[in-house]
């Protein structure tokens, strides 16, 4: 008789596996929606009051939520309660780029609290850059509250990620191969360190906080100084591929142009759509998003132009591509790619009906990414929460 494999349908629950489940569901939701009415979490989650209020009090005990009374209405009964994650545990956020280092402190309700973006005159390499991180997250911890406590570290790096061991494969415009990122950066900080692709980080960030919030099938397409990428939500599940590399949509090809990209692939979306061209375009040698996003959508030069109708056909292109292949309800474009697309809407939407199924175009929603510059912190600090939404009971927090 052949040996039954391990699955989740053959997998027996015990009490303790159910409480912990529970203890995750409701965390989640918290997290994700932020100070609700405990009457809510009963009705969402379908389990019974004093269930819940079991559930509250043990994640209270935790340090992982807070409670507080509703403010009366001159009703008579049991008061109402909210519940909300609690906001002083933490998680810190780092993002190496070709021009700075940027790490940020974010709660346990997804708000961005505190910000460093520390300049470099080159792209740092792996050990500059771990150097930088550790110095800036020691600058931090001043600014938060003595009581706080931290989940952990998530770094978002432009490049292709061994997520298992935190290993930057390659990061080509930062001159990165088989950098341990993740570990240098543990031994430095004494803290747990997860590392995954910055447009992958920024794409959760959407669909949990963000403009693809609640959708089942989005695609993301998110562009930054080191180049373009995103991620896909197929049935609300990440398409991460065999090895994790999946949703590199920056190198889908695009035309037989001899252009190539920062992995040196000629005719992809990246290679075509570039932050240096706008850059140069614009007479400047750095700007950050926020900087370039007002230029392109205030823009009247002949050759500045020209360069941003050839790139919002090739964004219409690509969104044609995405419509095509993966069906999805919504599109969100972040980085200077929304930028380019709220320049000239009617191009974009003419060249992408133009060249997707008309089946393919009938729900899809075109929408700018709402977190900004900041999508890439939020869903870097997702890694660090990760382990302890799984487990709340069982996942160690860190004093300042």
């Amino acid at each position: 008789m052949q040996k039954p494999q391990p699955s989740s349908r053959l997998k027996g629950q015990n009490r303790d596996n159910i409480r912990e489940h529970n203890l995750s569901l409701v965390l989640r939701l918290l997290h994700q929606s932020g100070t609700v009415a405990r009457s809510l979490l009963t009705s969402v989650t379908g389990l019974n009051r004093s269930t819940i209020s079991d559930l509250v009090a043990e994640l209270g005990d935790l340090f992982l939520v807070t409670e507080s009374e509703a403010v009366s209405q001159g009703g008579v009964g049991r008061p109402s309660y909210s519940v909300g994650p609690n906001t002083n545990v933490v998680a810190f956020a780092v993002n190496p780029e070709i021009d700075a280092t940027t790490v940020a402190a974010v709660g346990l309700d997804g708000t961005l609290l505190h910000k460093i973006r520390h300049h470099t005159p080159h792209p740092p390499t792996a050990e500059e850059a771990v150097r930088i991180a550790a110095a800036e997250i020691e600058n931090l911890k001043p600014l938060l509250p003595a009581k706080t406590k931290v989940a952990g570290i998530g770094a978002a790096l432009p490049g292709q990620v061994r997520v298992a061991d935190g290993v930057v494969r390659h990061a080509p415009h930062l001159g990165w191969v088989e950098a341990s990122f993740g570990s240098m950066l543990n031994q430095l900080t004494g803290l747990p360190v997860a590392v995954d692709n910055d447009a992958s980080l920024a794409s959760l960030a959407e669909r949990t906080y963000g403009s693809a919030r609640g959708s089942l099938n989005s695609v993301c397409l998110f562009a930054g100084s080191g180049g373009i990428g995103g991620g896909v939500i197929i049935n609300g599940s990440a398409l991460r591929g065999s090895a994790g590399y999946g949703g590199e949509l920056g190198h889908m090809v695009l035309t037989k142009s001899s252009a190539t990209d920062f992995s040196g692939l000629k005719g992809t979306l990246e290679a075509s759509v570039k932050r240096d061209d706008l850059l140069q375009v614009f007479g400047l040698s750095n700007a950050t998003d926020e900087e370039l996003r007002t230029l392109i959508l205030e823009a009247n030069d002949p050759k500045a132009l020209k360069l941003l109708k050839q790139h919002g056909e090739y964004l219409g292109l690509a969104i044609a591509n995405l419509a095509n292949i993966f069906n999805p309800e919504i599109v969100v474009l972040a980085g200077f790619l929304d930028a380019i697309y709220c320049h000239n809407k009617a191009r974009v939407l003419a060249v992408f009906q133009a060249n997707s199924l008309n089946a393919n175009q009938e729900r899809l929603v075109i929408r700018s990414g709402e977190l900004g510059s900041n999508a890439t912190l939020i869903g870097a600090s997702e890694l660090a929460f990760a382990p302890l939404l799984a487990k709340p009971s069982d996942t160690k927090l860190y004093k300042l």
